[in-house]
């Protein structure tokens, strides 16, 4: 395949890794489950299946990648054999980065909309009532949509177009840190407010009788979709590492900063929230309905709603690139076309097809696929279906089919660690997102 580019250094994988994990995800899902779900209780378990269910099949993506120095379908093949069933997960997580992208961008859309409303006063001086009617409002507009769909997607693909050096590596350097002092800014702004202490011992203090059968799997399935897992994000990067990287250092350290960074949100967000007296599992509405309801309240907060939504639109845009490459990557080494063009090309189809979610709001609202508009069935072929099955294989394919031999490399020699990542692997992790497909798919 040719010399294959690799990250300058550890530093430079554990930032563009952590881009790739840390996105809407961590901004915006990660405070409304727990706040659904009675926060410390939820956040307590929720900790201990990143370790348990999130962190093993992270090591083997990255594993599978490293090993095999290409993309995620023709890694398993390296390391199995030729037409390999058990390619079958780089498949599935290929078709995923693309159904994902195609819905992500329109909501990395809505993002851009919500940052131009905070730079230019857009929320001053409207009640509660008429900030939450934003969404709806721009959800009824395609046209408005459509501009910020192209902008969000023109975005990603001049990123991947720059390579892994050019692009991937000196973005993430400048996206993550600034992504960082953003939410510092806002968390010192959080710590003088008066919710601040509510918010801590919420999420700190747990009560384990709030926490209910449905929060313990939303716990476990949030543990396996923040990391990335599942769409060959993990093993394409894991793909441009040298070969001695320690993987457990690496997969520990992306681990923690996906998770410190989901509960530093977590801690801002519900500093505000419970400052206005406001219930703590607001939904889904959290951030474009009650946040900038909030900010349009507190002194200063035009500046924390530009702080924010540019926050949330850089993990938004990290992640975007990083599933833009799985594809990009495949395409380009399996019918041997410039790395550049591949981009232009993936990332021009996607963003056509990404007219269908955008669409399924206004024009296309009647239009249904096995009862769903395009926006939820995108969504859930996904997330129910294509990724936690894929996350399931990789870990099989740790466990069973590379083995205990695999484990050895992974820890180092160490037999005790190997023994626990081959059994997790084998069992544990596999078994848990199996229960969580299952309970999403079946119901409770």
């Amino acid at each position: 395949m040719g010399t294959r580019a690799h990250w300058s250094g550890r530093l430079a994988f554990v930032l563009a890794a952590a881009g790739s994990a840390v996105g809407l995800g961590n901004l915006w899902k990660f405070p409304y489950i727990a706040g659904v779900n009675g926060g410390g209780a939820f956040v307590l378990i929720y900790l201990v299946c990143i370790a348990l269910v999130g962190l093993p099949i992270l090591i083997a993506e990255l594993y599978i990648g490293q090993k095999g120095q290409a993309n995620a379908v023709a890694s398993f093949e390296l390391l199995h054999k030729k037409k390999t069933f058990w390619a079958a997960p780089g498949f599935m997580g290929l078709l995923s980065a693309i159904l994902i992208l195609a819905f992500y961008s329109v909501v990395g859309g809505w993002i851009l909309d919500f940052a131009y409303m905070a730079f230019t006063d857009g929320f001053s001086g409207k009640s509660a009532e008429e900030v939450s009617g934003t969404l709806g409002a721009l959800l009824g507009n395609p046209g408005r949509m459509a501009i910020t769909h192209s902008i969000f997607m023109a975005l990603t693909i001049g990123i991947v177009v720059g390579g892994v050096k050019n692009g991937l590596e000196k973005w993430t350097k400048i996206l993550m840190p600034v992504l960082f002092v953003l939410l510092l800014i806002l968390l010192a702004k959080a710590v003088t407010m008066d919710g601040f202490g509510r918010a801590m011992e919420f999420l700190f203090s747990p009560d384990f009788s709030k926490l209910t059968k449905e929060g313990i799997l939303e716990a476990v399935g949030h543990s396996f979709f923040t990391l990335s897992l599942g769409m060959g994000a993990m093993i394409t990067y894991g793909s441009y590492l040298d070969k001695k990287e320690n993987l457990i250092k690496i997969g520990v350290m992306v681990a923690f900063l996906d998770t410190f960074i989901a509960i530093l949100a977590g801690i801002v967000i519900f500093s505000i929230v419970f400052s206005f007296d406001l219930e703590a599992g607001s939904g889904p509405g959290l951030m474009f309905a009650t946040l900038p309801g909030l900010f349009a309240q507190i002194p200063g907060g035009v500046y924390m709603a530009m702080a924010f939504f540019v926050l949330v639109g850089f993990a938004a845009l990290s992640s975007s690139v990083s599933i833009l490459e799985v594809a990009v990557v495949y395409f380009s080494e399996t019918f041997k076309i410039s790395r550049k063009k591949m981009a232009l090309t993936a990332g021009i189809i996607i963003y056509i097809m990404g007219y269908l979610p955008l669409l399924s709001f206004n024009k296309l609202a009647e239009v249904k696929v096995l009862g769903l508009n395009f926006f939820d069935l995108f969504d859930a072929a996904s997330s129910k279906y294509l990724l936690p099955l894929g996350g399931m294989m990789i870990a099989l394919f740790l466990g069973y089919i590379l083995g205990k031999e695999a484990c050895l490399k992974i820890t180092k020699g160490n037999e005790l660690a190997a023994t626990g990542l081959m059994w997790t692997s084998r069992v544990l992790a596999p078994g848990a997102v199996a229960v969580v497909m299952y309970n999403m798919i079946i119901g409770l």
